[in-house]
């Protein structure tokens, strides 16, 4: 049985007087009481207290033990109580992955901020747009954009994003807009590659499915921002994340097509291994991440 039931039970017990006013207070019946005090007894081999019809009242031994099981349970809060509140302490080292583009526009700049309220914490970025394993490479968190399928992680949404083709109003004046999927076939796609040079297709919600559309132009990389770049330029059309162009839209510098089929949901989150108590340094800075993306305007600027 537990030890620090056993101790409670017997304080409380003492304190109020009876088996049924602890029991009351614990929400069980005094059978249990009684069979925990029972317990504790036999393991110190001691007669704490005598219990008659008439009531209970404590041995010489009971009465010297019940001051040294109080303090006993007192230690005991107050060391709960320290661990619980040095959850809230941010410091130590925050190691973070985020995506390249992203991660050099949105997290970065917000972890020097961060920092300064916090300045006994140390921050680490790792920028790649490949997929770590958090786990096995050390990392406390990560940001994804997209959805989070790994069930030995947790996400929080920091923010809504979609993914949408976009491109210069100077280019679709010259090329046409596309209002179809099978008009991209006719459209100068910048898209990402993977290994090998091979472009990634582009993701769409046609008839309630997702579909996949390959896409081609004559120029493609992978590096998101160089992407991003080159569509603010008018070399093609991009299929690109509303954080990024955000501020684009909104002064007509860029514009969107084949809305229709955009995927829902492409959000930004952040992801961290399942884990019982989580860090207050990561807690805190998912707290501060979600609070400044969802400030009016923030993506605009």
């Amino acid at each position: 049985m537990d030890r620090y039931t056993e101790l409670k039970s017997f304080v409380l017990v003492a304190e109020k007087g009876s088996f049924a006013a602890a029991a009351q207070a614990e929400r069980v019946t005094p059978v249990v009481m009684g069979r925990r005090l029972d317990s504790l007894e036999d393991r110190l081999g001691v007669k704490l207290m005598h219990r008659s019809t008439r009531g209970l009242h404590l041995t010489d031994l009971g009465e010297q033990f019940l001051d040294q099981a109080r303090q006993l349970l007192k230690d005991f809060d107050d060391i709960e109580s320290s661990l619980l509140a040095g959850r809230n302490l941010v410091r130590g080292h925050l190691v973070v992955s985020a995506p390249a583009a992203f991660g050099r526009r949105h997290v970065a700049p917000l972890g020097q901020t961060f920092q300064t309220l916090y300045p006994d914490l140390k921050l680490s970025f790792n920028l790649t747009d490949s997929v770590v394993d958090l786990v096995r490479e050390g990392y406390d968190m990560a940001i994804r954009i997209g959805e989070v399928t790994d069930p030995n992680y947790v996400a929080v949404k920091l923010a809504s994003n979609r993914r949408v083709v976009c491109g210069t109003p100077a280019y679709f004046a010259q090329h046409g807009v596309p209002h179809s999927l099978e008009d991209l076939a006719q459209h100068n796609c910048l898209a990402f590659n993977l290994q090998g040079g091979q472009p990634r297709g582009w993701s769409f919600l046609k008839d309630g499915r997702l579909v996949a559309v390959k896409v081609g132009g004559n120029l493609d990389c992978n590096d998101g921002e160089l992407l991003y770049n080159w569509v603010k330029q008018g070399l093609g059309i991009g299929w690109r994340s509303t954080w990024e162009i955000e501020g684009e839209l909104k002064r007509g510098e860029l514009v969107t097509v084949l809305d229709a089929f955009a995927v829902p949901a492409y959000d930004i989150q952040a992801v961290y291994p399942q884990q019982r108590h989580l860090p207050a340094k990561v807690r805190f800075f998912i707290d501060y991440l979600k609070k400044t993306y969802n400030t009016p305007g923030y993506w605009e600027r």
